[in-house]
């Protein structure tokens, strides 16, 4: 049991700092070759962000974990706006101004709903990753050509690239990306051996464990990140990279079981906890887009949201 633990812990860290540099070096690489600040935030950021999820969601899918991997992806979700925007707004009121968030929070929602109409059947088929990767080039296609041609100011413009790494040599940030990527699935093999073991001591299902500690365990970059963001009043970054790295990990990262081990899925993962999912994802889409004139997220949003966090938790240790 305490190898376990250790197993997951070092997975843990070892991917959170390996994650960090990933994305420092594709960023600074990223400048390096001229691209707009936005355009780096919206793609190699967003999706550096996610990477954890990303490859554990790989590791436990050739490990034949398929549930494992679906619920990491559900309960990132869940744990991004439910959790890590909860907590971060009780810091201070998050106000949100961005045009380009106003557009991403309805392809969030339309992403989120898709998913859930693809997992209603209890099925996770190869086709259904097919159609969830190709939605996200399309989607990833699209931002990229907007972020290119629109010339309109927005304030996301100038905290993307107040975080993106200056002055960085590009055989440095080459460096960092690269030890990033040979790190990334080495750590994820680690915890997901690790959370494997915890949840055969525990009698704990697989999808569980992937909602529970896996999950939470691969969002705290994002957590790291909206701190330190709301701590800089950098408001529409913070809910920038909760609605990136959800688009991202509804897309992409759900699409990885789908293709490498598809088949029959947990009830519950299509039922209990897509409906978390969908319920957080309207919750965010409601406070920002039709929080009145001042579109703030305020302390008490946060109180509530974690108060549902630690409900849902409980209904599944509950329920196990």
């Amino acid at each position: 049991m305490l190898f376990n633990v250790f197993l997951l812990v070092a997975g843990l860290v070892v991917l959170i700092w390996s994650a960090d540099k990933f994305v420092y070096g594709a960023a600074a690489f990223a400048r390096n070759l001229g691209l707009p600040p936005m355009l780096i935030g919206l793609t190699v950021v967003a999706m550096g962000s996610s990477a954890p999820e990303m490859f554990v969601a790989a590791t436990a899918s050739m490990e034949g974990m398929t549930d494992t991997a679906i619920g990491n992806v559900l309960g990132s979700n869940i744990a991004n706006v439910a959790l890590i925007l909860g907590l971060t707004s009780l810091l201070g009121a998050i106000a949100v101004s961005s045009q380009t968030l106003k557009r991403e929070i309805p392809m969030m929602l339309a992403a989120t709903a898709l998913a859930g109409y693809l997992l209603h059947d209890g099925m996770l088929t190869r086709l259904d990753g097919v159609i969830l990767l190709g939605l996200f080039l399309v989607l990833m296609s699209y931002l990229i050509w907007h972020a290119l041609t629109n010339k309109q100011q927005d304030p996301l413009d100038a905290e993307a690239d107040a975080e993106i790494p200056k002055d960085v040599p590009t055989p440095r940030a080459l460096f960092w990306l690269v030890l990033g990527i040979v790190l990334l699935p080495l750590a994820a093999d680690l915890m997901v051996d690790g959370a494997v073991g915890i949840a055969k001591a525990f009698h704990l299902s697989e999808l569980v464990i992937g909602l529970t500690i896996i999950a939470i365990g691969t969002s705290l970059p994002e957590l790291a990140a909206c701190i330190a963001g709301v701590l800089k009043k950098e408001d529409d970054l913070v809910i920038g990279n909760i609605v990136g790295s959800n688009l991202f990990n509804i897309l992409a990262v759900l699409a990885v079981p789908g293709l490498i081990a598809p088949g029959e899925i947990d009830a519950m993962a299509s039922g209990r906890d897509f409906y978390m999912v969908m319920a957080t994802s309207v919750a965010l889409a409601v406070l920002v887009l039709f929080g009145g004139r001042t579109r703030e997220l305020k302390p008490w949003h946060g109180v509530v949201l974690v108060s549902c966090f630690i409900a849902y938790q409980f209904i599944l240790f509950q329920s196990h």
